[in-house]
């Protein structure tokens, strides 16, 4: 016959009840102190951004002077869109959540031309790989070719972290009002409408 054995000799319950202690109060103010400290640097961290953020001038002084192509080489200079609300779009044939948005937008554009509302998408891509995009997927508004020099005018606009989809709205007299880094949303160019 097998003696049953002490429940109070078990390594597991050692192990259980010492977990169970309560930390000592020295270690729980360090807890407490570390918690408190990371709290204040990603409060710091956000203050910094948002100021980064508005120090992002609402509008880039040589920006109507701006010129780019089409995909098909012809000529498509900023100027021509000055004086009347302007969405827009930084996009790459590359990039999954901008090729997911562009009919989104495509929309928007549609449903608001006649109201002013203009639309401008800034491919970050090569002028073929867009031509190509393009044929399959065709778009009433217009497509510029921005290449990598698109990545330096977003980032004048706001887009601090370079990255894509980008999409800044414009008003009539040039100043911005919306930047969103990330997909646009329904709501998002719902809330745009009303904009002059």
């Amino acid at each position: 016959m097998n003696p049953k054995p002490d429940p109070s000799t078990s390594p597991q319950l050692a192990e259980l009840e010492a977990a169970a202690k309560p930390l000592p109060r020295r270690a729980l103010l360090g807890v407490v102190a570390a918690a408190a400290l990371g709290a204040g640097a990603a409060a710091a961290w956000m203050q910094g951004r948002k100021a980064a953020q508005s120090a992002v001038t609402t509008a880039v002084p040589d920006f109507w002077a701006l010129q780019w192509t089409t995909p098909d080489g012809t000529p498509l200079p900023m100027q021509s869109f000055q004086g009347r609300p302007l969405l827009v779009n930084f996009w790459a044939t590359w990039c999954p959540p901008c090729v997911e948005e562009l009919p989104l937008i495509n929309a928007f554009y549609q449903e608001n031309k006649a109201n002013g509302w203009q639309v401008l998408g800034l491919a970050v891509d090569k002028p073929i790989l867009v031509k190509t995009f393009l044929t399959k997927t065709p778009l009433a508004f217009p497509v510029g070719m921005a290449g990598l020099g698109g990545t330096d005018l977003s980032r004048k606009l706001g887009n601090l972290a370079g990255g894509l989809p980008f999409t800044v709205a414009l008003g009539a007299d040039g100043t911005i009002a919306f930047r969103k880094m990330g997909q646009v949303t329904a709501d998002d160019l719902q809330a745009l409408r009303g904009l002059k």
